[in-house]
């Protein structure tokens, strides 16, 4: 709750599984309302209360249909009487080629680089403008979910995911520099490997190179995530935040 007694909002992309599921749990527990968007529609096996009545199935890659999105999640704000605390863009996709290996800068097709910075690093900006005076009445937070891809060639992450990651870690710092004068703050978080169901074949392999010797959880990721949007980071804009063991160093 805010010291006036209003339940906090919570709108979050890519909630269907992994570190958005984790995620949504994290805010849960904590009394927050969480409005969740995927692709998918809202499925029984997601464990949070609400449910479909605070699900919006959209796609991220199709503008039009984002749009539409945009337009939902404000409805259902002021349905609710609800400001936007936060605004969490976890959704990413890193296409692979017919045998399941990374796309190269070589081999990734232009319709797919086109497609990937569409959900990767323009949904972010869009749905931040789109739901911009929500955001602002609330003081809220944005947190973006970029990637140890965006700074190191990977052997799983494509090129597109990987400079699609880049650049919205670039795009972070210039968010925190215009919106911070509004009373937001703009932060991202950058995983490394995490434990998940996805796990690409041969993750377990680079344990080695992870000074802590382990993955990490998708409840530690949320974790992040949390301190990002409430008040322990309220001096905090314009960061990234490694969440990877060490990987990057």
């Amino acid at each position: 709750m805010t010291p006036d007694g209003e339940r906090k909002t919570l709108v979050l992309t890519g909630a269907s599984r992994g570190i958005g599921h984790a995620t949504v749990k994290r805010f849960s527990a904590d009394g927050w309302r969480v409005i969740t968007c995927s692709r998918q529609p809202f499925s029984d096996k997601c464990p949070w209360p609400s449910g479909p009545e605070d699900h919006i199935q959209v796609d991220l890659s199709d503008p039009e249909n984002l749009g539409v999105a945009v337009a939902e999640i404000r409805k259902r704000l002021e349905d609710g009487g609800s400001r936007l605390h936060a605004l969490v863009n976890n959704a990413g996709i890193s296409p692979k080629n017919e045998n399941g290996d990374r796309l190269n800068s070589l081999t990734t097709p232009m319709h797919l680089w086109r497609t990937v910075f569409q959900v990767n690093f323009f949904a972010p900006i869009l749905l931040a403008r789109g739901l911009f005076d929500e955001l602002a009445r609330a003081r809220g937070a944005v947190v973006n979910v970029t990637s140890i891809a965006g700074i190191r060639v990977h052997p799983f992450a494509g090129t597109a995911y990987a400079t699609s990651k880049a650049a919205l870690a670039s795009l972070t710092r210039e968010m925190a520099a215009d919106f911070g004068q509004h009373g937001i703050r703009v932060n991202a978080i950058s995983p490394g490997e995490i434990d998940t169901s996805i796990l690409s074949p041969g993750t377990e392999e680079m344990i080695g190179d992870i000074p802590l010797r382990r993955l990490g959880t998708p409840l530690e990721v949320a974790e992040t995530i949390f301190f990002l949007c409430n008040a322990p980071s309220s001096y905090v804009t314009g960061a990234e935040v490694h969440v990877n063991g060490g990987q990057h160093v």
